[in-house]
């Protein structure tokens, strides 16, 4: 059952919108944002996903075929994101990056550093190759890293997690990430318990060179990206009952330019059965596109995709506080 959805007037994301006379429209579809599994080797306490060593949802061959199909038909859609989970412990994740390059397309892994080390929680199978792999097909490595301090990581993912952290930095800086001249793109991603404005952001991302340097890791660039108050994530701001002055954060720190780039006027979600959404975020929520009828892959309509109407609600907030997070 997906999570229910507020419906308390404060929050209300169309009222937002309508407040300050935004129409929030698709523009174009350069991004496919596909969810290949729900398989983590880690369980975060912040993860929109519920992603888990226990989970075992994964994008089957012929699903990965059609998405492949689609990236070559439609030369708009220019990039690739794959996610997950980590997406990584798909059995298909090798085959759909090698395929999505042969196509020129920009591939984007969404990592977590760890499962380098730690491997499939399923069969143990091993994933020190990963760095070298990126590098060969020149995959952007957007990297999840929740902090610069070891003890607010290892609470947050695990005992020992920062360190691995550290080392599979450490290897991917080795294979040439965001080192000047190779074009291999290394960025990380801090998850933020609440809005942060532009400067804070740039700030924060002085912090983290500096604190990395400490080790002797390099990046290119730090997203600061809000905790979205989704699964796992609200139900902790629930059990703590903090989940009206997170969301009254969020609203109260609405930015309108924000909302005008919200990423989800340029890309479409696909979740690993082939259902499509509007972002990642409402996948989670099972707020699925319809055109008549639920859309997949299978009966994938650029045309149709570019009309549609963008799926709203509290959540969207996240993506629109504090300089937004998109």
């Amino acid at each position: 059952m997906p999570p229910v959805l507020t419906k308390d007037k404060r929050y209300d994301f169309y009222d937002a919108l309508a407040k300050r006379d935004l129409k929030i429209v698709p523009i174009s579809i350069e991004t496919l944002w596909v969810n290949v599994t729900r398989l983590c080797n880690q369980a975060c306490r912040h993860c929109h996903v519920d992603a888990s060593p226990r989970r075992t949802e994964q994008m089957e061959r012929k699903t990965v075929d059609r998405c492949l199909e689609i990236l070559q038909q439609y030369k708009q859609i220019k990039n690739l994101d794959i996610t997950g989970g980590a997406p990584e412990l798909n059995p298909y994740f090798d085959y759909f990056v090698v395929e999505a390059r042969k196509l020129n397309k920009h591939v984007v892994s969404r990592h977590n550093l760890t499962v380098i080390f730690d491997g499939n929680p399923d069969n143990g199978e091993h994933k020190e190759y990963l760095p070298a792999f990126f590098a060969a097909h020149q995959v952007e490595v957007l990297a999840s890293l929740p902090h610069y301090e070891s003890h607010y990581v290892d609470s947050m993912r695990g005992r020992g997690v920062f360190q691995k952290s550290i080392e599979g930095l450490r290897l991917l800086n080795a294979a040439g990430y965001g080192q000047k001249d190779t074009g291999l793109i290394l960025n990380l991603v801090y998850n933020s318990g609440g809005p942060i404005s532009p400067k804070q952001r740039t700030e924060l991302e002085t912090r983290y060179r500096d604190e990395l340097s400490t080790y002797g890791l390099i990046f290119n660039k730090l997203f600061a990206v809000t905790n979205m108050p989704v699964n796992r994530f609200r139900e902790q701001l629930k059990r703590a009952e903090t989940y009206d002055e997170y969301m009254d954060s969020l609203v109260k720190n609405f930015d309108t330019e924000a909302a005008r780039g919200v990423a989800c006027r340029s890309l479409v979600s696909v979740s690993y059965d082939g259902r499509i959404y509007d972002c990642d975020f409402n996948q989670m929520l099972d707020m699925q596109i319809t055109n008549s009828r639920p859309l997949t892959v299978f009966d994938f309509d650029f045309d149709a995709l570019i009309k549609r109407k963008i799926q709203f609600a509290s959540h969207c907030f996240g993506c629109t506080a504090g300089g937004g997070a998109s």
